[in-house]
């Protein structure tokens, strides 16, 4: 990737470098600027995984950045779209996405966007909108939320891995087994099995303020429901994420009585194409993603 590309915005001038180069310190400090949550380790975990641009000024002060995600050979998934104030109204945030366009073309995009965000992407030509809640709060078990569904639940075990990544591809239309594999050590996880069969699984980990639970794929949101519960009895009393389309208004409906109430929305969408497609109807699908960076 070619790097140390200058940019003159008014008065400022930006130089474009691989964010690989990049202190963590200096990219943290960047999203706290911006009230986002993310600790260090959540930087380390993305930079791991995926590849990006960080846009530094005349004194060497990281004022920008974005990463983006190959999860097939024509998709590619972008994420961590951040601006400073004063850059933000220069039009940064065009210039950056225009970079990641250039540097990954032929590729059809996914990104999830915020409120703030939503109206730059969509005059870059972004569509296939889909709604996203944040939810989010002090965890408590709910007393009167049971899912009663077949099969037998336990924890996730190494021999699950690849039945993990089956239903995960089953759900979005591409593999992100390198995702899991980085998840995987960081997370707890069940798993809901039927006929010996595993239909369903809900991952947790740390996260910005204390954990999510994410990523959770089912078919149905009552499994979905069975595999998270766990998750939410572990964590009663601390602070516990999950982002889930909207559509799943029964599981949506279940982290609000969890304490995960609606804290914000986003919103997932696409250029080219849909970022996210399951692969049946009826078939597993994300009912919490991993994270709005990851999907």
């Amino acid at each position: 990737m070619e790097t140390d590309v200058q940019l003159q915005l008014d008065a400022f001038e930006v130089t474009l470098r691989d964010i690989a180069v990049v202190g963590i310190d200096q990219l943290h400090a960047l999203s706290v600027a911006v009230g986002w949550p993310h600790r260090e380790s959540d930087w380390r975990m993305l930079l791991d995984l995926g590849r990006g641009i960080a846009a530094v000024d005349e004194i060497g002060r990281v004022v920008g950045s974005v990463m983006w995600f190959r999860y097939a050979p024509d998709f590619v998934k972008v994420g961590m779209l951040i601006t400073s104030p004063r850059l933000q109204e220069q039009g940064a945030g065009r210039w950056l996405m225009q970079r990641v366009h250039e540097l990954n073309k032929g590729s059809v995009f996914g990104l999830t966007a915020t409120r703030a965000a939503r109206r730059l992407y969509r005059s870059l030509g972004y569509g296939h909108e889909q709604k996203v809640l944040q939810c989010q709060g002090r965890a408590v078990v709910p007393a009167d939320v049971r899912a009663v569904v077949a099969g037998s639940l336990r924890p996730v075990r190494p021999a699950d891995h690849d039945a993990l990544l089956d239903l995960d591809r089953a759900a979005v239309g591409c593999d992100r087994s390198a995702m899991f594999r980085r998840l995987l050590p960081l997370s707890t996880g069940h798993v809901l099995v039927r006929n010996g069969e595993t239909v369903a699984f809900a991952l947790c980990r740390q996260f910005g303020r204390g954990h999510v639970i994410g990523p959770v794929i089912a078919a149905t949101e009552e499994d979905a429901i069975a595999v998270a519960m766990p998750h939410v009895e572990a964590h009663a009393g601390g602070f516990l994420r999950a982002d889930t389309p909207a559509a799943n208004a029964a599981f949506t409906g279940f982290l609000a009585a969890a304490g995960m109430q609606v804290h914000d929305t986003v919103t997932s969408m696409g250029l080219g194409r849909a970022p996210f497609r399951p692969a049946s109807a009826d078939g597993p699908r994300r009912m919490a993603l991993a994270s709005h960076t990851l999907g």
